[in-house]
């Protein structure tokens, strides 16, 4: 049965002539702007109304990838972007009785949404620079194999999946490399990566990057305004290189697990659905937490930020218990 919001939303898209996926980016594109002045020009009376507004925007972009990762049984990141939605409503609520007393804190989640969202806005949105954090990604993961000493992988040639039409090599696509200017499919540009016999192992995409989790830190950080330029560019540069080194391995082991037991499978999941999906998901997730922890103690602020709005989660807890 289909998702009565997902179905709203593609009610809209046909009826503006556009694919869901250009609805939904559109969405998040509004939200996104509106939350931007929000946040920039937090002094202004009209920046509270504007957040009010956008959170729902926000909340609605990232549910509507549920439907996805609900396809591909991804549980951690279906409970992430189901909960996206509920999230977004109850923030808005949030700003609406906020009696100024938390100004500090919701201003910087604000701007915590919008620089989390714009460098995967702006990688995601030029083609370039899409398949350039691809590659990256993909030569680091051979070159951590080759160091390992699991020789023989190799990298194909660049791919393009656009939505609702099969994957080309990116050398016979005639669109627009600088600006994209029509939507991608569930692979959107992607490098497939090959064993010494020639057959394939895994595709890499943007997702495989970990753009997403460094997109958070930097969120997280910049928000800071309050905090001097110089402490914030100390954490970006302990956060972000920590982040890449730990998704190579990641990659790394993934393509050796799935190179290696390709029959391994638990109640009909193969080794990369469960190397990449719980595994891989549950040490990333664990292996953000200490560094969140980390920069707690870099950034104070960002611990009072934090324990502020995961406050109300406490008290419902305790209520609960």
């Amino acid at each position: 049965m289909e998702d009565p919001i997902s179905a709203v939303v593609g009610t809209f898209a046909t009826s503006f002539g556009i694919s869901d996926v250009t609805m939904q980016l559109l969405i998040g594109s509004l939200g996104l702007v509106l939350m931007s002045f929000s946040f920039h020009r937090h002094s202004e009376s009209y920046s509270k109304g504007l957040a009010i507004i956008s959170w729902p925007f926000i909340g609605l972009f990232f549910y509507l990838y549920s439907g996805h990762f609900v396809e591909i049984s991804d549980p951690v990141l279906i409970f992430m972007t189901a909960g996206a939605l509920p999230a977004g409503l109850a923030i808005s609520y949030w700003e609406w009785i906020s009696d100024g007393s938390e100004d500090d804190t919701i201003v910087w989640l604000r701007g915590f949404v919008v620089w989390s969202m714009i460098p995967y806005y702006v990688v995601f949105g030029i083609p370039y620079l899409n398949m350039a954090f691809v590659q990256f990604t993909a030569v680091s993961a051979e070159l951590m194999l080759e160091f390992a000493g699991f020789s023989g992988y190799e990298i194909g040639s660049m791919m393009i999946e656009r939505h609702g039409e099969v994957a080309i090599p990116v050398s016979e696509w005639g669109g627009n490399r600088f600006v994209l200017s029509e939507p991608l499919g569930e692979g959107g540009f992607y490098a497939p990566m090959v064993n010494d016999e020639g057959e394939s192992v895994v595709a890499f995409i943007l997702a495989c990057s970990a753009l997403q989790s460094m997109a958070v830190f930097i969120g997280a950080i910049v928000a800071l305004k309050s905090v001097h330029w110089k402490r914030r560019a100390r954490a970006l540069v302990i956060a972000i290189p920590t982040i890449h080194v730990l998704n190579v391995f990641r990659n790394a082991g993934i393509v050796w697990l799935t190179d290696t037991y390709p029959a391994w499978s638990l109640s009909g999941m193969g080794i990369f659905d469960f190397a990449h999906s719980y595994a891989a998901k549950v040490a990333s997730l664990f292996a953000m937490f200490l560094m969140a922890l980390a920069l707690f103690d870099l950034l104070p602020e960002l611990h009072k930020h934090v324990t502020k709005i995961m406050s109300p989660v406490v008290k419902l807890r305790q209520f609960l218990t």
